[in-house]
């Protein structure tokens, strides 16, 4: 691993980097001069072949990989929307699911009146698919020794750490669908209770695909900072 002050760098070479983003910090830049910084533009600054492949949300922090040079751009673009990219994240979730593995199918769409809200519209919406699996129950007492330790109505919190896939990539798939089956990621300013964590409680754990060039097999992980 390589890094410097303002960069995580877990894997590098001539076809693609590997960055750990920070939570807080945008993938790519925003409208207005206050949001130019990014993790794309930090990373173009020291790799100036940087190229965006995929993005994560501002409050989302994880694995984001970046294509050197615009061939492998579009190959990697290609791998991610055909499916070729295993992806798997973390997050704090209120309450207990149940069951405690499952897949959840609820269609997506943009809620242009309220952007940059999605909804779920079993009219309009795209299909989308996220699957589950409960990772550990946080009971109220376990709560006092984590950073998420908060309460819901006059009761402490109750949280799930729990493994999700997204099958599908819609804008804001985990945070949208976790929220409408009644267990919306703590800390989730649009989807959620904002003071229910420090930060939105949601990591990119792990990046699974095929080099583009050589074919060899690509494993990597990066375990959530909470």
């Amino acid at each position: 691993m390589t890094s410097n002050s303002s960069l995580d760098l877990v894997y590098q070479d001539d076809c693609l980097l590997m960055v750990n983003k920070p939570a807080g910090l945008l993938a790519v830049p925003g409208r207005g001069a206050d949001k130019q910084d990014c993790l794309s533009s930090r990373l173009q600054r020291e790799f100036p072949d940087a190229m965006v492949v995929h993005r994560l949300d501002m409050s989302t922090s994880g694995l984001m990989v970046f294509a050197r040079g615009a061939w492998m751009q579009r190959r990697l673009s290609q791998m991610f929307q055909g499916r070729e990219v295993k992806k798997r994240y973390e997050a704090l979730v209120t309450g207990r699911l149940e069951p405690e593995t499952g897949e959840i199918n609820l269609p997506i769409v943009a809620d242009w009146p309220n952007r940059p809200l999605s909804k779920i519209d079993a009219e309009l919406g795209k299909s989308s698919q996220t699957r589950y699996r409960t990772v550990q129950v946080d009971g109220p007492g376990d709560l006092g020794h984590s950073p998420i330790n908060g309460r819901v109505g006059s009761g402490l919190l109750e949280a799930t750490r729990v493994e999700l896939e997204p099958v599908t990539g819609r804008t804001h798939q985990l945070r949208l669908h976790m929220s409408a089956i009644g267990h919306p990621i703590l800390g989730d300013a649009l989807y959620g209770d904002a003071a229910s964590a420090p930060r939105l409680m949601l990591h990119a754990t792990r990046l699974e695909f095929l080099h583009p060039l050589t074919g060899a097999p690509l494993h990597f992980a990066c375990p959530p900072p909470f």
